[in-house]
């Protein structure tokens, strides 16, 4: 089964969204703390946790070696439900193996971000132990939209990670509902969505009759309004 995560930082919407059935954890990263208008990281983390006890991943913000493993060992201590997102590297393209690794050995739990390859996951595997929970979330819609395609990504990693037990592969990125139905036919153990998606999620299910008349008169009404006339 995979598992739905929501993509978001809005106090507002994770309130709402923690309250679903269908929402299993909580996935931020700096961006969207600063569209939700986050001033102070570690006080807003906080209002988070206070509205959810579902697994949430909060990212270091760090660039260099030292400062990650700082930053994750004070954001592990949060909550026990709270997993500290590591960048697959910095943003000079160094592997960030001793973060992970060392993090790994204080049995803090990971997720992995920013990882586009199956190559890349086959190198995290080398620095994490089989115990401490970790998630490597593969960018499939960013992928897929400089053209490449992201399943035999997901598929290779997917296969190379079986003999961990501990480790989840996460499809992030999400572009449309359908994409849920990708990850799960995968075999991924998560998809993280953002809200909107989420919501056309839970209407799976429409059959194409309903569909075609609904777009009609979606046309229709709109026709009304405009007053065209020929």
């Amino acid at each position: 089964m995979t598992k739905i995560f929501c993509d978001i930082a809005d106090v507002k919407l994770i309130e709402k969204f923690t309250k679903k059935r269908i929402v299993k954890g909580f996935t931020t990263n700096p961006s969207l703390m600063r569209k939700a208008g986050a001033k102070d990281y570690l006080n807003y983390s906080k209002k988070i946790l206070n509205l959810t006890n579902k697994p949430v991943s909060f990212e270091v913000f760090a660039d260099d070696i030292k400062s990650m493993i700082s930053q994750g060992n004070k954001i592990s201590k949060w909550g026990k439900n709270v997993y500290v997102k590591v960048p697959v590297t910095n943003s000079k393209g160094k592997f960030m193996g001793q973060v992970i690794k060392t993090l790994n050995k204080n049995k803090i739990k990971l997720n992995i971000t920013a990882v586009y390859t199956s190559k890349q996951t086959n190198r995290i595997l080398k620095y994490i132990d089989r115990r401490t929970k970790v998630i490597i979330s593969i960018f499939a819609g960013r992928m897929a939209d400089t053209g490449k395609d992201p399943i035999p990504q997901f598929k290779e990693s997917i296969k190379i990670s079986k003999k961990f037990k501990n480790v989840e592969i996460l499809w992030a990125s999400t572009r449309e509902p359908y994409n849920f139905i990708q990850a799960k036919d995968l075999g991924c153990h998560i998809i993280t969505v953002p809200p909107s998606i989420i919501e056309k999620i839970e209407n799976f299910g429409k059959n194409f009759t309903n569909l075609t008349n609904e777009t009609v008169r979606g046309f229709l009404i709109d026709t009304k309004k405009s007053k065209f006339k020929l």
